[in-house]
């Protein structure tokens, strides 16, 4: 049997109270910086606009000389060259400057050119048409905190206040270890095919994260221990299989001896051989060997301690989740947190009846996963319930 059974709540607190070290910063371009978490907030030096700016293209102009201006009474205007008197206007471009004198800028839709002179007919009130220093951002102005994801749009406010270099967290370096004497690498021979371990790999790098891949570690309390050690190197250890209560399920008992065992066994399902320690100061997250409960596990821990190790709040992703309806019953157990795959068809969501949790390619045959709550005995066909997307959904046309 399990140590314990934790609740997911209190598991992912164990975590967050967890004493885990952050990892350090780097100086990045900002073309670089996307995605990246800020360690830094960002004061703006300067005012953006730095000056009066024409919003459209259009004649710069005193709003007042417009007054009364209609298309069966337009108001002439004499063409200038550089400022703007009382009865003058200067041709000016979306973006460029507001020249001296002028307050509004009319719409060239809305002129005439007739000699030196410009027919309005329509008129326009004080900075109608301009963009008014320091509208967008204004000097000392702090536009972007520490802890955020930089977006696109981020990196180009940054650009916009001058700011070509940017402070972000290091990339955490995550040791991976997959563990199992029936064990081996893809197109080496007989044997169980180690999918956790590019699957991993892939996930810590789609997240910011570079994965630095372990190799197999067979059964052995030694050799298990001796890469854990080693893998402590770096800012995170996750390591898979070896995870359960089986004779040779020894990874919680080697952290355990390392470092500091905090949690082993979770009620999920699947999932539940899900363990957590602390081995020189390093998170060490065990997730179970087979391939549908180790993507469930990491999917619901390891953003807790990239957090942990960021400084940042954890997140979901743009898109990552979604509503719809079941088109089938999802039986779940009372006081275990069930995690069903499903199908997205529309605004439906079909279960897929492939419950086995080393039954990978029900991870690729669904699109997300649904999950039902302790307290819930599964939902009914027709409930309306929110999937968690583990698949990029690509709209297809034609």
């Amino acid at each position: 049997m399990f140590r314990e059974r934790l609740p997911v709540r209190e598991a992912i607190e164990r975590i967050r109270r967890a004493e885990i070290r952050k990892v350090g910063h780097e100086i990045l371009s900002i073309w670089k910086a996307a995605g990246r978490v800020l360690a830094e907030d960002i004061t703006s030096p300067c005012d953006v606009p730095p000056v009066d700016r024409s919003a459209v293209d259009g004649y710069a102009v005193v709003a007042e000389d417009t007054f009364g201006a209609s298309p069966n009474s337009p108001i002439q205007l004499k063409v200038s060259r550089d400022s703007v008197g009382r009865g003058e206007a200067v041709r000016v471009s979306t973006g460029s400057p507001l020249p001296d004198g002028a307050n509004a800028v009319v719409m060239v839709e809305y002129t005439k050119v007739v000699g030196d002179y410009i027919e309005v007919y329509k008129p326009v009130t004080p900075f109608e048409n301009v963009c008014r220093r320091g509208e967008d951002v204004k000097k000392g102005e702090t536009v972007l905190k520490k802890g955020e994801v930089l977006q696109p749009q981020d990196i180009g406010i940054l650009a916009s206040i001058g700011k070509k270099e940017v402070k972000v967290v290091r990339r955490p370096e995550v040791a991976v270890i997959c563990t199992g004497d029936e064990l081996v690498e893809v197109g080496e021979g007989e044997g169980v095919v180690n999918s956790n371990g590019p699957m991993i790999c892939s996930f810590l790098t789609e997240m910011g994260c570079r994965p630095v891949y372990m190799g197999i570690v067979r059964d052995e309390f030694d050799e298990i221990a001796r890469a854990i050690s080693e893998g402590s190197r770096y800012d995170a250890v996750v390591v898979t299989g070896g995870s359960s209560v089986g004779e040779r399920d020894l990874v919680p008992d080697v952290v355990k001896k390392l470092g500091k065992l905090i949690f082993h066994g979770v009620a999920i399902k699947p999932g539940m051989p899900t363990g957590f320690g602390i081995v020189n100061g390093k998170p060490v997250l065990m997730l179970p060997g087979f391939p549908v409960a180790c993507l469930v596990s990491f999917i619901l821990f390891f953003p807790e301690i990239m957090a942990k190790l960021t400084g940042t709040k954890v997140v979901a992703r743009k898109g990552c989740r979604v509503t719809a309806r079941l088109s089938g019953r999802i039986p779940s157990s009372p006081g275990v947190r069930t995690f069903a795959r499903v199908k997205i068809d529309g605004d439906r969501a079909e279960p897929v009846r492939i419950s086995g949790s080393g039954i990978l390619s029900s991870t690729v045959k669904c699109e997300g996963i649904v999950v039902v709550p302790e307290e819930r005995e599964g939902f009914e066909e027709g409930e309306l319930v929110e999937v968690m997307l583990i698949r990029d959904m690509v709209e297809r046309v034609g």
